[in-house]
């Protein structure tokens, strides 16, 4: 959600921004007719279930999926973090997340973006970065896929990152 809010400040404030890297960012998470946003209607009424009646799980569980369960010291701090909310303050994010529709935002955005997306994603597929690339009216660097598993590079995947931000020349 960071890359889009980044994005909404860039149209508000262009002269604020030099370039935004959007990594891992997405303008709709549900999916649409035409649109692949990573989630059907089900089952994000599952997670907002999950979070409401069985919160401690579900945070363990949302967090192995989304830093990769092949890290899972990383997981566990996460899932710490995720932990430190009120169940209601949860559900109340993860319904703004997840059910927010900001697509018409980015053919406003003028300022120069790089779009990093992992190439197993559990929650931003691929398809996102592309139409993110796509609809973005400034200047945008290739798009950069990178090969690990889960959501956060910056946690499990540091130097494909570092290695993505080095090759990308903006503005």
């Amino acid at each position: 959600m960071a890359g889009m809010v980044g994005c909404i400040a860039a149209v508000r404030r262009p002269e604020l921004f030099r370039r935004l890297v959007l990594l891992g960012a997405s303008p709709r998470y549900l999916n649409v007719e035409g649109y692949e946003g990573g989630f059907a209607m089900p089952e994000l009424e599952s997670v907002f279930t999950n979070i409401e009646s069985r919160f401690t799980s579900w945070a363990g569980g949302f967090a192995r999926l989304v830093v990769g369960e092949g890290y899972p010291a990383a997981a566990e701090k996460f899932a710490r973090s995720v932990l430190r909310m009120r169940p209601e303050v949860a559900l109340a994010v993860a319904k703004a997340v997840f059910l927010s529709d900001l697509r018409k935002v980015l053919d406003r955005v003028q300022v120069p973006c790089a779009v990093i997306s992992g190439a197993n994603d559990p929650v931003v597929p691929v398809s996102v970065a592309h139409d993110m690339r796509s609809k973005i009216k400034g200047e945008v660097a290739p798009l950069e896929i990178l090969d690990f598993d889960g959501h956060f590079p910056q946690l499990v995947a540091c130097r494909l990152l570092v290695d993505a931000l080095d090759r990308i020349r903006l503005g």
